[in-house]
């Protein structure tokens, strides 16, 4: 069974006042709901990515999606949670019911309010997706997480922070041209790489440039088998999703390198019977500057150790081989972890229909998600294709 992502919703990203996830999850519903021209009594089931390990009281939001619209009520619903791939679980879990045959038309909500807690009880909270028997006591959360991967490439290949300086500019100058996007700063690579009152050291090898932001917001997206709807003008396919989960517990893997990402990556292409350049954009999961580093070279844009060299050679700016995260990704459209992968869905299909761009992409038709939870435990990953 084909299908397609037909409505779509996206909040703003960023430390929303008074941020309710109730609310957040029925603006995004009508709005998907609506540009997929249904209505809710249409919808036959809804599936909730929402991650909260204690950021809000509310939990059961999956219960929720039946007061949102008077159309859902008495319609299934179920939550997903795959920490920071959450927002993708859920639609590869809508895409499942469609494609067995148990739905027509799938609303798939990430919603996540992060900023009610303290900075810090949000890096606790965070560190319930690591290995708790071993890693609960990591300094700095889970940016200490990431900063042991940096050193374990910097011990294989060299200090790898001139190169995550660069990714760090380079989505943040794509998030300026993101009127969604949680940080609007246009910093230059030079900035990112010096340590600075406004640039603070978080932990190891690791600036305050190169952390995602503790953020609020949510997206959806309405999934429909491709002869249930005539949303051609707005349909972007689902042409294939993959999912590889790793071992959980950092000593017992190679950190220089992210092997689930790797084979996520290979069983993702190999359904979809794509190669790597016949793709014109990537959404990329870039909760820390060195996990795009090291997802260079897991989907074998560059050898091992050579991550640095797309950067060099321009292949991921707009314009490149192969443009990533031009919506300025995590580190500046913001990482409310359960709308993440649903965001970034969002993103990609929009920029095939040519609805938001943050850079021209002519006749641009085939672009993938990947979207990493945990310290590279789990990766899900998407092939989107405009069908007009």
């Amino acid at each position: 069974m084909l299908v397609d992502l037909i409505g779509y919703a996206h909040t703003p990203f960023g430390k929303l006042p008074g941020a309710d996830v109730e609310a957040l999850m029925r603006e995004v519903s009508t709005t998907a709901i609506g540009d997929a021209h249904l209505d809710a009594n249409e919808i036959d089931a809804v599936v909730v990515g929402h991650f909260n390990p204690g950021f809000v009281r509310q939990g059961f939001t999956a219960g929720l999606s039946a007061g949102l619209l008077p159309g859902l009520h008495m319609v299934p619903a179920v939550r997903v949670e795959n920490a920071c791939a959450t927002g993708s679980a859920a639609i590869h879990h809508a895409q499942a019911l469609i494609a067995s045959g148990q739905a027509r038309h799938v609303l798939a909500i990430g919603v996540e309010v992060m900023s009610a807690l303290p900075t810090r009880e949000v890096g606790q909270a965070l560190l319930q997706a690591c290995y708790v028997p071993e890693e609960i006591d990591t300094p700095a959360g889970f940016a200490g997480m990431f900063a042991r991967l940096a050193d374990a490439y910097a011990d294989r290949y060299g200090d790898p922070h001139p190169a995550m300086a660069r990714i760090a500019a380079k989505n943040h100058v794509n998030g300026l041209h993101n009127p969604l996007a949680q940080l609007h700063l246009n910093v230059d690579a030079a900035f990112c790489a010096t340590e600075s009152d406004k640039n603070p050291r978080v932990v190891g090898r690791l600036l305050r440039s190169d952390c995602s932001p503790v953020s609020d917001g949510a997206a959806a997206v309405v999934l429909s088998a491709a002869d249930a709807h005539q949303r051609q003008d707005n349909a972007v396919r689902l042409r294939a999703t993959a999912q590889a989960t790793d071992l959980m517990p950092l000593s017992r893997r190679d950190m220089s390198e992210l092997a689930g990402t790797r084979v996520a990556w290979q069983r993702l292409l190999a359904k979809a019977g794509i190669s790597l350049d016949d793709l014109d954009l990537l959404e990329t999961h870039d909760c820390f500057t060195i996990a795009e580093l090291m997802q260079y070279e897991a989907i074998g844009l560059c050898a091992p150790g050579q991550g640095a060299r797309a950067l060099e050679e321009g292949w991921v700016m707009p314009g490149g081989r192969l443009p990533v995260n031009l919506s300025g990704g995590l580190k500046s459209k913001g990482h409310p972890v359960g709308a993440t992968g649903v965001s970034m869905h969002v993103m990609a299909a929009w920029q095939l229909l040519g609805r938001w761009r943050s850079a021209p992409l002519p006749n641009a038709r085939l672009a993938a998600v990947l979207n990493m939870g945990g310290a590279g435990v789990v990766t899900c990953g998407s092939v989107l294709e405009r069908l007009s």
